[in-house]
């Protein structure tokens, strides 16, 4: 994991240290707007795939009910099935909604955050000709989820975007006393095993706005080659939680 200095791709140039607040807020802004934007397929699936899945058992237990082939036990069952998918659809569509609002409680184990990324990203990237997996390692470190979230999928984007080749995209993560660390690889194919190289069809992202949202967040972002790396602070709470009303 030991990325030396940051590479910018060619004609961009690292946001100024001098730059102002504003400035890096706007940058931060127009590249969070571009990575929902190319997430919004997966992210979509998220939500629909348990939406699919409620209206399926209802039109069966209502085709059922129609036949007067329900029996009471039954019928008690599947509407248990139905509450239980119903608070998983529910439960999902809040966890999408969180990409555009922060929960109140804005933090993710390591290991888990990385997980929901690799998650998420891995059958479209999979489609493009790259198998994105993470390895095992050491996440049991709290740090902002939505710093980890679009940095993370910023990451992601920014190395297969590039990439000459289809190939392997490996993730992995530790931590330090106050830092955890994410190092994403990519490995191309070995020669002869080339695959169609499906293109994503968006305009890159701009690793000068993907600076300034880690700089929002107080997060170190290296780039060399065919690899980056993400060095999070631990996450800190400093306001209390809110209580819901009784």
């Amino acid at each position: 994991m030991a990325i030396e200095d940051p590479v910018l791709n060619p004609g961009e140039a690292a946001p100024s240290t001098e730059a102002s607040p504003q400035r890096l807020r706007s940058l931060a802004r127009a590249v969070q707007h571009d990575i929902l934007r190319r997430l919004t397929p997966p992210l979509r699936h998220d939500m629909v795939v348990h939406l699919q899945s409620l209206g399926m058992v209802a039109d069966a237990l209502g085709a059922r009910m129609e036949r007067g082939a329900v029996a009471p036990e039954d019928l008690a069952g599947s509407v248990s099935k139905l509450n239980r998918l119903s608070r998983q659809a529910v439960a999902r569509c809040l966890d999408v909604c969180s990409w555009m609002e922060p929960a109140e409680d804005d933090t993710a184990m390591l290991r888990d955050g990385v997980a929901e990324i690799v998650r998420l990203l891995s059958p479209g990237l999979n489609f493009r000709g790259f198998d994105l997996r993470m390895e095992p390692g050491d996440g049991e470190f709290a740090v902002s989820r939505s710093a980890l979230r679009f940095l993370l999928a910023a990451a992601l984007l920014t190395l297969t975007d590039a990439a000459p080749a289809p190939g392997d995209v490996i993730v992995r993560t530790e931590h330090a006393s106050s830092l955890g660390v994410v190092a994403i690889e990519y490995l191309p194919q070995p020669e002869g095993n080339f695959t169609l190289l499906h293109e994503s069809g968006e305009a890159p992202l701009s690793w000068v706005e993907v600076q300034a949202l880690a700089a929002q967040h107080g997060v170190e972002l290296l780039r060399h080659g065919q690899g980056i790396v993400l060095r999070l602070p631990r996450a800190v709470a400093t306001t209390p939680l809110k209580m819901a009303p009784v």
